[in-house]
């Protein structure tokens, strides 16, 4: 059976206890750890691991020994209590192996936990797990997490008394952390307010989030959109240096264009109360400074510099993104 969304994440926290097995997949490697250890804390509990009855088996290691991962389900612990076979890192080789183990599976065998990297709809492990009446099937993809799973998250830190501001700021840290990062600010932020039993706020959360490469990357777009061409050339190359890729700068300058069109164009004055943060000030004088047929010149030199770096072209990826913020910083004029 195949899960996903809202039922995933309900999964992931209630899971069903008589079931044959999961196969958690992703090319996001922290992504598949986080909800697989999560998964196996729900099945046999926080002392599971210390009492052994969880079992885990590198995916090389039953290769070498097919006859392991057989073993790790039938075997009966010491401890009373649910058990875990965890083959980690499987691929498609293994899906005989793994056909075998659960159509051998009986009730009071050990749950089979499998993870792997990014698999297709084609994939044998994926076809498996799919159509088996009693296993699921749970691909994890590298979209932004949805409001449930970051509520959850919130709530198992003992985050519930939370302002709409300080909401906000937290939906976005989740959609720009990865989720190992952004789950360490959360546990980060619950220690703050460890004992303090007012809302959290905006400028709690500030005061907590990383500080990253993208606070360096908020200054060049800061001297982007304030026509400051003469700045951009050093902040990019620090961000070279530090690895930060040219469509990331790309996304994010979209994204920030993206924002001061909407304020230049509204004329509710209810896309204001959309920007949060410590830069909504600069933010909003930035968008005052632009023209909105600027504003839409821009998003244009920057869709089609997005589609030049996903492109073929031979060009020198971040001196494309180089010239197109320095085309931008001159649109201001």
């Amino acid at each position: 059976m195949k899960l996903s969304g809202a039922a995933a994440t309900a999964y992931f926290a209630k899971p069903d206890p008589a079931a044959t097995g999961v196969l958690i997949f992703g090319q996001d490697a922290m992504r598949v750890a986080l909800r697989r250890q999560e998964l196996i804390a729900a099945l046999i509990g926080p002392e599971g691991e210390a009492e052994m009855r969880l079992s885990r088996l590198p995916a090389a290691e039953v290769r070498k020994d097919p006859a392991a991962l057989m073993d790790a389900l039938k075997a009966q612990g010491f401890f009373p209590g649910p058990r875990v076979a965890f083959l980690e890192d499987a691929t498609d080789t293994m899906a005989p192996l793994v056909t075998a183990a659960l159509k051998d599976w009986r009730p009071g065998d050990a749950q089979l936990v499998v993870t792997a990297g990014g698999l297709t709809t084609k994939s044998a492990l994926v076809k498996l797990f799919d159509a088996h009446p009693s296993a699921r099937c749970i691909g994890l993809y590298d979209d932004p997490p949805s409001r449930e799973e970051i509520e959850a998250t919130l709530q198992k830190a003992g985050l519930t008394q939370i302002d709409r501001a300080a909401m906000t700021d937290l939906l976005s840290l989740a959609r720009d952390l990865d989720p190992g990062d952004f789950r360490q600010t959360v546990e980060k932020i619950a220690l703050y307010k460890w004992g303090d039993t007012t809302p959290l706020m905006a400028e709690d959360v500030a005061a907590m989030a990383p500080a990253t490469i993208e606070a360096e990357v908020d200054d060049l777009i800061d001297a982007v959109a304030e026509g400051r061409s003469g700045a951009i050339g050093p902040l990019i190359r620090r961000l070279e240096g530090q690895g930060t890729l040219p469509v990331t700068l790309c996304i994010f300058t979209l994204r920030h264009f993206r924002t001061l069109h909407a304020l230049a164009t509204d004329q509710s004055g209810q896309a204001v109360f959309r920007v949060r943060g410590p830069r909504k000030d600069r933010i909003l004088r930035q968008s005052k400074d632009w023209a909105v047929k600027r504003l839409e010149d821009a998003l244009g030199l920057i869709v089609d510099t997005d589609l030049t770096l996903r492109s073929t072209s031979k060009a020198p990826a971040m001196a494309v993104m180089e010239r197109a913020m320095i085309r931008l910083a001159m649109m201001k004029r």
